[in-house]
């Protein structure tokens, strides 16, 4: 384990948190669904139920066809028939799922076949879900209303995840109840991996303590709860609690613990603090690091182990920057050095 320091800010008063999408908000009108099958009454009647729901349908009658219509439409959601001539519904979801343009599409199978191993087929080769036949459009539609809300949620969190990388700030989602790290972003292993050594497939358990102690008022005041911090070194790590992301598990008793939260994460450096300090008060760069620390609270062993030098070289070095300033004591030093800092950065907190 490496040298980092865990703190915690106090209570934010920023707005309140996303939560998920209301249940109303089920499904868009103008989904578009992509059914393939190669019999023309099963066609027919799917068709007819989606167009009355208000989805836009498109069809292939084989898996060839399928395969083209997926991707150049990228429908949102797609019937396939398992049981079809030449390339079936499994080799179809199998390269449908395999493509990065279409591996993201829910996937419901239409099968006659019920016995188990055909049923686990069909959901190894990449279906979300089935219905068996004949094919009742009630059923289907219900079906397909939750597997497109789920498809527009997990959507939506890449989305974000993008749109946080763009803007240099990192994000994971972690599983409550056991700590697993759900997805991370490249930049988010590297700065997990810095702070906190490798971490795998689980939370850092310091996060993890501090997600479970806050879940619980996230969720019930709707108000962001203190930030998280990590220090190493120069370099500070917050991690600010930003969302649920889906809803919870049938067994969560209203404490979050079975959902999963989205965890947002942003570095910054003081390493332009203490080269403003060099450049005001004259100082070399390792007697700049030895007067930050100062202003830190930092004492000379603890410098040391920082810095890697010994407690001997960190008194010499301070008695240079005492010099330097016209002080003769730590507590001026560090009074002189926080008041210049804040006059240079305002916004710096210690």
């Amino acid at each position: 384990m490496n040298n980092t320091t865990i703190i915690t800010s106090k209570q934010s008063n920023a707005p309140a948190i996303n939560s998920t999408a209301p249940d109303w908000l089920e499904r868009q009108r103008g989904d578009l669904v992509l059914i393939v099958d190669d019999v023309p009454d099963n066609v027919a009647m799917l068709h007819d139920a989606l167009d009355e729901s208000g989805y836009t349908v498109l069809v292939a009658t084989n898996g060839e066809s399928a395969l083209q219509r997926a991707t150049q439409a990228l429908p949102d959601i797609i019937l396939l028939d398992a049981m079809m001539p030449g390339m079936d519904g499994f080799e179809v979801a199998r390269r449908l799922k395999a493509a990065a343009a279409t591996a993201h599409i829910p996937i419901v199978f239409m099968t006659g076949l019920t016995e188990t191993e055909h049923l686990v087929a069909a959901l190894d080769a990449g279906g979300v879900d089935y219905v068996t036949k004949p094919i009742k459009p009630k059923e289907v539609l219900a079906r397909m209303q939750v597997h497109l809300r789920g498809a527009r949620q997990a959507q939506g969190a890449v989305q974000t995840r993008r749109a946080l990388d763009a803007f240099g700030y990192a994000s994971i989602t972690v599983r409550v109840s056991d700590g697993r790290l759900m997805w991370q972003t490249p930049l988010a292993r590297e700065l997990l991996a810095a702070y906190f050594g490798e971490s795998g497939v689980l939370a850092p358990a310091p996060v993890l303590d501090w997600l479970r102690r806050h879940v619980p008022a996230a969720r019930e005041q709707q108000i962001e709860p203190p930030r998280f911090y990590a220090e190493l070194g120069a370099r500070r790590l917050s991690f600010a609690l930003h969302q649920q992301i889906g809803a919870a598990e049938p067994e969560d008793l209203g404490d979050g613990e079975s959902s999963d939260w989205l965890i947002v994460m942003r570095e910054v450096s003081d390493l332009a603090i203490i080269e403003s300090m060099g450049l005001n008060f004259k100082l070399t760069a390792r007697e700049a690091e030895v007067l930050y620390w100062v202003v830190k609270g930092k004492i000379n062993r603890d410098i040391a182990d920082i810095l890697g030098a010994s407690p001997a070289t960190v008194k010499k070095h301070l008695e240079r920057v005492f010099s330097k300033l016209g002080v003769e004591t730590r507590t001026s030093a560090a009074a002189m050095a926080l008041n210049r800092i804040r006059a240079l950065h305002p916004h710096w907190e210690l």
